[in-house]
């Protein structure tokens, strides 16, 4: 992807499911949440473009996505990650803009632009304000027609990838595992057995002229669909349409052949691998099952959810909940368009066995063949596809992607509005049918994913792997394009009148009990959001208690006064809500997201929840040894590390300091009656705040929290908080050595700000600037010129007391030093320069833009009102963000950073294999502190 690592598994994350007030059984499961149709008009250009357009006048923009037919599959032989490497350049220069154009286009007036390479598929999709609709027509016109590759961006872009391959690939624990081996082994000649980002030496061996072969290949009208969605006048688009894309020359030639016929297995196979800092062995058993448009894919999903979605699934019961052998079990179908499979995997529990793992999968599979699945399971299964399917339409880019999918899958627009009637009808005849079809032993696949050491060595990549497409199949280079003089470019087209977004007004009242409900309506699909809202924090914890404001949260959804943890997961599931608990360093929330006809029910859900928590001692064991197995993964991880430790060398010994999810030290100490106070101390009415979102009225708000929470009484009142952030310290540079690491993870940190400062929004446009964007001063540096980071970040981390300002990136190990330099020249750069006019009104635009996506979801509105009630904000703020953001000005800028981010208070945290870096760092930094990660101590500020 172009801006955001797609993994299979980043780290392990504690999930949380909810529960009621009263029994929800099965045949009292909701009925009746219809989905409406995406609503697509299709047609064709002559020049063999399909064109499906969809106009919503209830949003100020417009989606626009190209979906090409061309995917990793298609990579040529020893080229492997050849698409993806493609759709990077995609985002360069043209005979008509210079490079980094689409980011002018989008970010630089309030949207977003991204792009994904899959199996079958390479697409590329842009949100922006519906008056610049003409200039995206022509850019995707400009781009499909006269793509300029010169050797420099080739080169830069290819270490970009690169960097994305060390970062999602060798530093995540269980990158290669599901990157790599999982796909590899799977398949047996179908392409799809190559990874899509590919390999180092497969990029090495790329040239530009097989990059630009690549493109006279497959970027072609009749490989192309385009799809537009949103607020825009149905004649004018077709028009533009016509002007920028219909005249765009077919080329008179077939593309390569490409339909690899996968083999039945002949036999069970097994594969065992091993890979460095593993911190816990997995286990995947794999079946090759069937392509999308397979009539059998529906109940092969559905299956899927019967067997691993949500806490009341089969494999989180049986491996997790019951026999806790596993720190996560899951599955996951694969359908594409020639092939597919299903993959069930277990990360083992700390002291497990593989064996015991593949034992307890294939059991819970044999279940599936042997005896027909519950009416209540199917019917579970069924009402969360159709509350998801009504999530996936909430906006018109998620109307897009549902509809480009489909077509690319099996060319049917309307397989994506038969799909929830296919579901429904699926039978638990059909589901035992599937299972014993696909999923036998005969047919499977074992892998073992243990930790390297000295006797197994690091299991190497195979790139040696046939394909069907070579370099030589491919198209003539063609014409070879540069970019124009100024003075002979065609003109972006002008922009139209702006639809300005409006923010819906907020109502505003108390119960009895102090209970503060704000309430926000929203048009459109039948979705209704809450969140319930606490001063119950990480802030909060009293000293060596780190963890327990988090295990408190995640412990609401795992057993009330009246309901068992699985009695409370299958009630929510069978809802179709999604409702979960969390902490942060401030506050804690309860959330919910339900359809609107059973959002009264989810709502006494969350209340049984939050007021009744049993906090059995089997159920904090339980989350005690998930959350040790958790922070293990994290503490494999450069990234997480980074994030921790900054917080102990800004913080100290202070509560901000503590992690939030604890330690291997803290977790094991809390107990019941830490917990049990926690939430009685913390969780009261009285400083809570209840907000709904979405299709609801405020009487009928009024109705739900009175009839939820309203005779809910205060406990004691809370001692006083202890001071969350300190005294402010020196700055310190710490190198964590993890021998190994696959990439080292730079952090910037200083102390920061808290949210109700009068400096906050010059600070947030500053780090919109700095590190806040695809088009910040950090990745254009970092990223954009040099090739040495995937994406670089910073956040300004606000909280009630002193933030957690951070600026960072994941890069090579050898390159630590220099990313260090470059960041902190950059925060330099702010605090003695005021940015450029055109700086600031791009960057006024990214936050109004994103602040007008907020507004298109449940959620994302449900999210802003909340922040603004969290830090006792007034609700007008919501109406006079816009104004306030764009009144800004560089001076503000520049004496906000110079007055609160100073870089000589700076402290530099780099986490990676030292041995590749500390001399030139240490030339730099003498007082550098190195501290192993064996020795390395979070309970603590001096980190060991």
């Amino acid at each position: 992807m172009k801006s955001r690592l797609k993994s299979a598994v980043a780290a392990l994350a504690i999930v949380t499911a909810l529960g009621a007030f009263s029994p929800v059984m099965a045949q009292s499961a909701p009925a009746g949440i219809e989905v409406p149709p995406l609503g697509f008009v299709k047609r064709t250009l002559p020049n063999g473009m399909d064109v499906y357009t969809a106009r919503d006048t209830t949003t100020s923009n417009v989606t626009v996505q190209v979906w090409y037919r061309v995917g990793s599959k298609d990579d040529p032989q020893d080229r492997s990650g050849f698409a993806h490497l493609f759709e990077h350049l995609m985002f360069k220069a043209t005979k008509d803009f210079p490079d980094e154009t689409f980011d002018r286009l989008t970010e630089d007036v309030g949207g977003n632009n991204n792009a994904f390479t899959s199996d079958d598929v390479t697409a590329y999709h842009e949100t922006i304000p519906a008056n610049h609709l003409e200039r995206l027509i022509f850019a995707e016109a400009s781009r499909l027609s006269s793509l300029v590759v010169d050797e420099s961006v080739f080169e830069s872009e290819r270490d970009v990838v690169k960097e994305e391959y060390r970062q999602g690939v060798l530093a995540n624990p269980y990158g290669r595992l599901f990157s790599l081996f999982v796909p590899g082994s799977i398949y047996q000649e179908s392409p799809y057995r190559r990874s899509t980002i590919g390999s180092i030496e497969n990029l090495d061996a790329a040239t530009i002229e097989d990059v630009r072969r690549f493109h006279a290949t497959y970027y072609r009208p009749d490989n192309a669909i385009l799809i537009v969605a949103g607020n825009f006048d149905q004649a004018q688009l077709d028009g533009w349409i016509n002007d920028y894309m219909a005249v765009i020359p077919n080329p008179d030639r077939p593309m390569p052949a490409n339909n690899v016929i996968e083999p039945e297995p002949t036999g069970p196979r097994e594969a065992t691998f091993y890979a460095p800092n593993v911190p816990l062995p997995a286990v995947v058993l794999a079946w090759p099952t069937v392509a999308y448009r397979d009539a059998d894919r529906i109940p092969l999903t559905v299956l899927d959810g019967i067997l691993s979605t949500g806490e009341s699934s089969r494999m989180y019961r049986s491996l997790v909940y019951e026999q806790q052998i596993a720190a996560q079990a899951s599955s996951s179908p694969d359908f594409a368009q020639q092939a597919g499979y299903l993959a069930a995997y277990a990360i083992m529990a700390g002291g497990e066995t593989p064996e015991t793992g593949i034992a307890a999968i294939r059991a819970e599979i044999a279940k599936f063949r042997d005896s027909p699945v519950t009416e209540a399971e199917l019917t579970e299964a069924k009402n969360e596809m159709v509350a998801n399917a009504l999530r996936e339409r909430e906006t018109i880019d998620d109307r897009a992607n549902v509809l480009g999918f489909a077509l690319i899958n099996t060319n049917d627009a309307s397989v994506a509005d038969r799909e929830i009637a296919e579901i429904q009808a699926v039978t638990a005849a059909d589901i035992q049918r599937v299972a014993r079809r696909y999923l036998t032993d005969q047919r499977g696949l074992t892998i073992r994913y243990l930790n390297a050491d000295a006797e197994h060595p690091v299991t190497e990549q195979t790139t040696a792997v046939t394909a069907p497409v070579t370099v030589a199949d491919l198209a003539p280079v063609g014409q070879v394009f540069t970019l124009l003089p100024e003075a002979e470019r065609a003109a972006l087209p002008a922009t139209t009148e702006p639809v300005a977004p409006t923010t819906p007004p907020v109502a505003d009242f108390r119960l009895d009990n102090g209970l503060r409900v704000l309430v926000v309506e929203k048009d459109g699909l039948p979705l209704v959001s809450a969140r319930l809202n606490f001063d119950a924090g990480s802030a909060n914890e009293a000293p060596g208690k780190a963890g327990v404001a988090a295990m408190t949260a995640a412990l609401l959804t795992q057993g009330t006064a009246t309901r068992s943890a699985p009695e409370i997961a299958t009630e929510i599931e069978q809802l179709g809500a999604s409702i979960g608990a969390g902490s942060g360093p401030d506050f804690s929330n309860v959330y919910a997201n339900a359809p609107a006809n059973v959002f009264p029910q989810t709502v006494a859900l969350m209340a049984d929840l939050v007021r009744n928590p049993a906090f059995a001692q089997q159920e904090l064991d339980r989350q005690r040894d998930q959350t040790l197995d958790n922070l293990r993964v994290s503490l494999a991880t450069p990234g997480p590390v980074a994030s921790q430790a900054a917080a102990r060398v800004i913080y100290g010994d202070a509560p901000y300091g503590a992690p939030g999810s604890g330690t291997l030290t803290t977790i094991p100490a809390i107990t019941r009656e830490d917990v049990a106070i926690f939430h009685q101390q913390r969780y009261r009415p009285i400083d809570a705040t209840l907000v709904f979102s979405g299709a609801i009225e405020e009487a009928e708000a009024r109705a739900l929290a009175e009839a939820a929470f309203g005779d809910w009484t205060n406990p004691s009142a809370v001692g006083a908080a202890f001071d969350p952030s300190g005294q402010p310290l020196p700055p310190r540079i710490v190198v964590i050595d993890q021998p190994g690491a696959g990439q080292a993870a730079v952090t910037v940190a200083l102390r920061g700000v808290s949210r109700t400062e009068a400096d906050y929004f010059p600070l947030t446009l500053g780090n919109t600037l700095l590190g806040g964007s695809f088009t910040s001063r950090l990745n254009q540096e970092i990223r954009i010129k040099r090739g040495l980071s995937y994406g670089t970040r910073s956040s300004l981390g606000v909280r009630r007391d002193d933030g957690l300002f951070t600026a960072s990136a994941q890069t090579r190990n050898d390159a630590a030093v220099e990313v260090s330099d470059l960041i902190l020249a950059e925060i330099t750069r702010l605090s003695t320069t005021r940015p450029t006019e055109s700086e600031l009104t791009t960057r006024q635009a990214i936050l109004t833009g994103a602040f007008g996506d907020s507004l298109e979801t449940v959620d994302g509105l449900g999210g802003l009102v909340a922040n603004l009630a969290l830090y006792d904000l007034p609700m007008s703020e919501l109406a006079a963000y816009v104004g306030k953001v764009e009144a800004i000005d560089g001076a503000a800028v520049q004496s906000a950073f110079a007055e609160h981010l100073p870089v000589d208070r700076a402290s530099l945290v780099i986490v990676g294999d030292a041995a590749q870096f500390i001399d030139a760092l240490r030339a730099k930094h003498p007082n550098v502190e190195v501290i192993p990660i064996s020795a390395l101590n979070l309970d603590n500020a001096a980190l060991q």
